[in-house]
């Protein structure tokens, strides 16, 4: 069985409280739920992780060389800044759908530039939760 990392960045655990107007009412825990029963649909294993912290997740994607197929990413925020979340995913050499709930690109300039795209598979944005099931699909026919 193939195995998928899921990872939510910076704030996402806060989904459902937080901006709702942008990311919705949804909690994470639902949406999470839904990731979970499509990557079972899809024949995935899944891991789903969260942190807040930049070194979390580049250890996350670190331990995944070894034991996932695939990876989701959101990193909130660190989309657009982060040198060493980009290098990361550079060099576990994992096909990596970079998601968003959001349209990026229609919004702050600020946002609109990612940093990751360049080394992901391929990039999802404005789709609310669908980015992440959308992403699992993608991975279904890349791996």
């Amino acid at each position: 069985m193939k195995k998928v990392l899921v990872i939510h960045g910076p704030n996402i655990n806060l989904t459902g409280i937080r901006e709702t107007g942008v990311y919705g009412k949804e909690d994470i825990d639902s949406i999470n739920l839904q990731i979970m029963d499509k990557a079972e649909e899809l024949g995935f294993s899944c891991k789903i992780f969260q942190s807040n912290s930049e070194g979390e997740i580049i250890d996350q994607l670190h331990a995944a060389m070894s034991d996932f197929d695939g990876v989701v990413m959101n990193a909130g925020a660190y989309t657009h800044y982060s040198y060493a979340i980009r290098d990361a995913i550079a060099t576990i050499k994992l096909p990596t759908v970079e998601v968003h709930f959001s349209n990026i690109h229609a919004r702050d300039e600020f946002r609109s530039k990612s940093v990751l795209a360049p080394v992901c598979v391929g990039q999802i944005a404005g789709f609310g939760k669908y980015s992440y099931i959308l992403a699992l699909e993608a991975l279904k026919n890349i791996i």
